[in-house]
């Protein structure tokens, strides 16, 4: 899906002025990866799509890695319907995979945004999970129900 749209380039590095120069960096060859401009706006069509976008290694049916799992089982829990979400499994597809790392500047996978917006990885949405602020979240994007509170019980004396 993505492969076409992505490239590489490896440039030189070579220091402006003899005084910034270190001999470790003369003559190195770095390689420098970039998205291109078709790249970036599929991926970000593809964020947008729905309002839960989850990059994983693959699928919600069987996750091939466990903080891929764990997201999964977290989104879930919280009822998350699959018409809310969409997810890519970045094992089918080298590309996708670098390049959603070089889109979000995370150099990690699971990846997951909502409404657009980057979440984080595994850890971000644990966290997240375990002190509420992930379900207000999945509330105020209206991609879970909000539960209404109940009332608090007075008591006579």
């Amino acid at each position: 899906m993505f492969r076409p749209a992505l490239s590489t380039s490896l440039r030189l590095l070579r220091p402006t002025t003899a005084s910034s120069a270190s001999s470790l960096a003369r003559g190195r060859l770095t390689a420098y990866r970039y998205l291109s401009t078709e790249a970036k706006t599929k991926i970000q069509k593809a964020i947008e799509a729905k309002p839960v976008v989850l990059f994983m290694k693959g699928t919600p049916e069987s996750p091939s890695c466990g903080f891929s799992r764990a997201v999964v089982q977290v989104l879930d829990l919280h009822g998350v319907t699959p018409e809310k979400m969409d997810t890519y499994n970045v094992l089918a597809d080298a590309q996708l995979r670098s390049a959603i790392k070089e889109y979000s500047e995370w150099p990690t996978i699971p990846q997951i945004y909502i409404n657009g917006e980057f979440i984080g990885g595994c850890d971000i949405l644990l966290g997240m999970h375990q002190s509420g602020e992930l379900e207000t979240l999945l509330e105020n994007n209206n991609i879970i129900p909000k539960i209404p509170e109940e009332p608090a019980q007075s008591t006579s004396s």
